[in-house]
């Protein structure tokens, strides 16, 4: 398991809070997250709607419904399933690097949906960088390609005494 970094962590509150328009509540960052109300929040201002119901009071087991609904729609908002934290990783407070680390990756996805125009988490994402050849160009190639393949004439794979598909009883 990873170490926590406070600095990350902080990072994180500030970047959840700044999206909510609302100002950081004081406490240990696991406390403040633990009940999945903030990150309910947080889904649906990413994603209106994502989370319908979030339990704002109740017991463990509907707090933890909290988590697992905030889960559902980052996975379906396009974090990739194994960057997502357990819902233990929070509650029980298992892994919170790992809670950390998956909300980098939220703030990572954030950069892919142009209707997002809040603030940013994490190291911007790399713009597509599509490159278009003449046809000019793409044929000065081909003669460097048959220079190296004229190489190998003569190699061949004959005789080769390599694997075979079948089995010798």
């Amino acid at each position: 398991m990873a170490p926590r970094n406070k600095e990350q962590e902080q990072e994180v509150l500030n970047w959840i809070f700044a999206v909510l328009g609302e100002k950081v509540p004081s406490g240990q960052y696991e406390d403040i997250l633990k009940d999945g109300i903030w990150l309910c929040k947080l889904a649906n201002k990413l994603a209106p709607g994502s989370v319908k119901k979030i339990q704002e009071r109740g017991t463990n087991f509907q707090l933890m419904e909290n988590i697992q609904r905030f889960q559902a729609a980052v996975k379906k908002y396009g974090v990739p399933e194994e960057e997502i934290f357990q819902t233990a990783d929070l509650f029980e407070r298992r892994n919170i690097p790992q809670v950390t680390l998956s909300l980098y990756a939220l703030g990572r996805i954030t950069q892919k949906h142009p209707e997002f125009t809040g603030p940013t988490l994490g190291p911007k994402m790399a713009d597509k960088n599509e490159r278009t050849f003449t046809e000019e160009q793409l044929r000065a190639h081909e003669g460097e390609l048959n220079l190296q393949m004229g190489f190998n004439k003569g190699a061949s794979q004959a005789g080769h005494g390599g694997f075979s598909n079948t089995r010798h009883m």
